[in-house]
């Protein structure tokens, strides 16, 4: 060997180097990621060691699918993707739930999986936990990526990000084979290999032409009503919203994620009486709300069959789904509002005193309807939802900082009729698809992510698809309080088997033993002042917390509001 040899091989070796795993996490901090939502495992366990050495929290779950839906809801309260990192094959397809979930209610979210690697897995020769996971996730999601080269991650990440934001939110899936993550690369090459996505979200200016249709139609409308959706509450465009909203006079009606843009004790609020609001509404702006099964399709007779509708969205292609869009406004909603309420003339859009005193004497009627409700259940015994639940809002109404996150069938349905919110992006449900199970991980998000006291009111079965992430919570000593709304059953607890086996909705559990175990306090309560006195003092305290109240077992309906869908067999069949 040469002198000459010998120097270069000298200067190789002194040559600083980096690999896939390093990459991964420094494409990531280039790009203000401040939080990992996970579970460790072949091959990602390097990976989530380095990226909290490096700076980024780590959170660690006890299940994929929570750590998913903890990352969708980083994604809502931030408007940045939430990243999930899982292992490969079946803990990819427990995040892949919550992916597809995110996409369904246009969170942004990247999944980032440790895969095996694709000679193998092309040819079918049984490595460990093979999957050809890319093929799988891209009916699910609204983009799939892999990187098959450690100099790509950059650009993979990159890609994911902004896939992930811009346009109409979704959930966004990256493959990351085991051996591109241990590929080995000069430092500073594969340093020049990243770089950071500029405006990943683009505000996308909607046709003034259509702008001013749309006034036009609000103008000439005799019953307006604005339909507020989640999509609203995601733009963060609270002061538009809330400038269009009052200078117009307009009625709202918020959807449950929605609730807090404005306060639900606005005077413009036609939450008390959406029945007739949807009804006799003849033009409605929809506002980051979508016709879905939600506001049933917008078919009569739940609406007014000669209703006109306005609908602001980033994606086109959602107009004309369900029904003819009169105008449709496509753009980013923050830009959409601020068009309106340029380009109304003052006075131009008005309400008439017959509709909104119309509205406002239905409002009365359901009020007191449902005071009548909530006195009996107060004093009910055993304890009824609605004991509880206005317990609860009661002590919410004195810490309006506080996260709700609710659901369940009746524990979802009934929360959300009785607890009021009052500021924006403090209420998170089970959304589009209804899924049970998000509880946890939206909790754990909310928490992490806002740095406020979070509640979560959970119907007993909707608690057990995530329930172990307890453990989580109190590893964290994250504020969270999980109030258990504890009828024994799904749906009920009183049904009966007619066999020696307990009923198929049949449940039984003292769930305040589980956080005990720990390290967090347990309460059990079984009358509404139980409810209030512990919700108080473990909110005082900050430590995670769980309250399980003991609800008659026969109290609520089966499938909560929505049990039309829900076939029902014939007795005795023959």
């Amino acid at each position: 060997m040469t002198a000459a040899t010998i120097d270069d091989t000298e200067a190789t070796d002194a040559r600083a180097l980096t690999d896939g795993i390093h990459l991964v996490v420094d494409a990531l901090r280039l790009n203000n990621v401040h939080t990992i939502y996970g579970l460790v495992g072949i091959p990602i366990t390097d990976l989530a060691r380095t990226a909290q050495a490096s700076g980024i929290r780590y959170i660690g779950f006890r299940h994929e699918s929570a750590a998913g839906h903890a990352a969708a809801a980083a994604g809502f309260l931030t408007q940045k993707p939430g990243i999930c990192l899982t292992v490969s094959a079946p803990g990819f397809l427990n995040g892949l739930v919550a992916l597809a979930n995110a996409t369904t209610n246009c969170f942004p979210m990247v999944q980032i999986s440790g895969s095996s690697e694709r000679h193998l897995v092309d040819l079918q020769r049984g490595d460990y936990e093979e999957m050809d996971q890319l093929a799988a996730a891209r009916p699910f999601v609204k983009a799939a990526y892999r990187v098959s080269r450690a100099q790509d991650i950059g650009r993979g990440v990159a890609r994911a990000i902004r896939t992930a934001a811009s346009g109409r939110p979704g959930g966004v899936y990256l493959d990351i084979p085991a051996a591109v993550l241990g590929e080995v690369l000069d430092a500073k090459s594969a340093a020049e290999t990243l770089w950071r996505v500029i405006d990943p979200a683009p505000r996308q200016l909607p046709d003034l032409d259509s702008v001013d249709t749309a006034i036009e139609l609000l103008a000439t409308a005799q019953r307006p009503l604005i339909v507020l959706g989640k999509g609203a509450a995601y733009a963060q465009a609270d002061e538009q919203i809330k400038e269009f909203v009052e200078s117009t006079g307009v009625p709202y009606l918020p959807m449950s994620m929605a609730k807090g843009l404005l306060p639900d004790d606005h005077p413009q609020s036609a939450a008390t009486s959406r029945s007739l609001a949807l009804r006799r509404a003849d033009v409605v702006l929809l506002v980051g709300a979508r016709l879905n099964w939600l506001l049933g399709h917008g078919d009569a007779p739940q609406w007014n069959p000669d209703a006109k509708f306005i609908q602001i969205d980033i994606e086109a292609s959602e107009m004309d789904s369900n029904q003819p869009i009169a105008a449709p406004l496509v753009g980013d909603i923050g830009s959409v509002m601020q068009a309106l309420v340029d380009r109304a003339k003052p006075g131009q859009i008005s309400t008439s005193p017959q509709w909104r005193a119309e509205l406002a004497a239905k409002a009365e009627q359901n009020v007191a309807k449902m005071a009548d409700r909530l006195a009996a259940a107060r004093i009910a015994a055993p304890m009824k939802f609605l004991g509880a639940l206005q317990a609860i809002r009661d002590v919410l109404r004195d810490n309006p900082q506080v996260c709700v996150v609710n659901e369940g069938a009746n524990a979802l349905d009934l929360a959300r009729n009785t607890i009021g919110m009052y500021r924006p992006r403090r209420r998170l449900d089970s959304g589009t698809w209804g899924v049970m199970g998000i509880g946890m991980g939206y909790a754990i998000a909310a928490a992490v992510e806002t740095g406020e006291p979070v509640v979560a009111i959970e119907g007993d079965s909707a608690f057990g698809f995530s329930g172990m992430e307890l453990e989580t919570i109190c590893r964290y000593k994250l504020p969270i309080v999980t109030v258990i709304l504890n009828n024994s059953g799904v749906y009920r607890g009183d049904e009966l088997s007619g066999s020696e086996d307990p009923a198929p909705t049949a449940l039984e559990a003292h769930h305040e033993f589980m956080i005990k175990a720990f390290g967090g306090a347990g309460y059990r309560a079984e009358t509404p002042d139980e409810v209030s006195a512990a919700l108080r003092e473990v909110l005082a305290s900050g430590r995670p917390a769980l309250i399980d109240c003991l609800i008659d077992p026969s109290d609520g309906t089966e499938s909560g509001n929505i049990a039309h869908l829900n076939p029902k067999g014939i007795t005795n069949p023959g």
